[in-house]
């Protein structure tokens, strides 16, 4: 577990919870992206995650409820493996949709952001399984060139916890 970055109480923070992706995972990315997203602008490898849930603006004081229950659930949760299947698109994000064995993980978030929607129809990375490094509580700050996260908080995966 990290120690939560110094923010006041009463201060709102946008946040979301996701997961983080082992090195090994961010460097296939990062080579699809260059190889496959062409003339978009990708998310860079330390924004690249896996999105359980967005919170929205939210009291800073809420941020120990909200990682104390991904802990909770973090570490009953078992060995996470995630495969990602195909691209999808929404109107301003591009993401890889994964294959979540057992259930127990959601969609990988992020792979690019754009103003207008490309539509582009790339392959997916080469279908390999992958299990997450562990869970985070992430601010994201809204900037001129696009959001910022920074993680609060992580916490390790049951099947990380203690070194397993």
């Amino acid at each position: 577990m990290t120690e939560p970055a110094s923010v006041s109480a009463d201060e709102r923070l946008r946040l979301f919870l996701a997961l983080r992706l082992p090195d090994d995972v961010l460097e296939e990315i990062e080579r699809w992206q260059r190889t496959h997203l062409r003339n978009v602008r990708v998310v860079p490898r330390e924004h690249l995650h896996v999105t359980l849930a967005f919170l929205g603006h939210r009291p800073a004081g809420e941020l120990a409820a909200h990682v104390g229950a991904v802990r909770d659930v973090a570490a009953g949760a078992g060995e996470i493996r995630l495969t990602p299947v195909r691209y999808s698109e929404t109107r301003g994000v591009g993401m890889l949709v994964l294959e979540d064995e057992g259930g127990r993980a959601a969609l990988l978030a992020a792979v690019a952001r754009w103003r207008e929607r490309p539509r582009l129809r790339p392959e997916p990375p080469p279908r390999r399984t992958f299990v997450p490094s562990d869970a985070a509580a992430f601010l994201s700050q809204l900037q001129p060139g696009g959001a910022v996260y920074r993680v609060l908080e992580s916490v390790a995966l049951g099947a990380n916890v203690g070194g397993e």
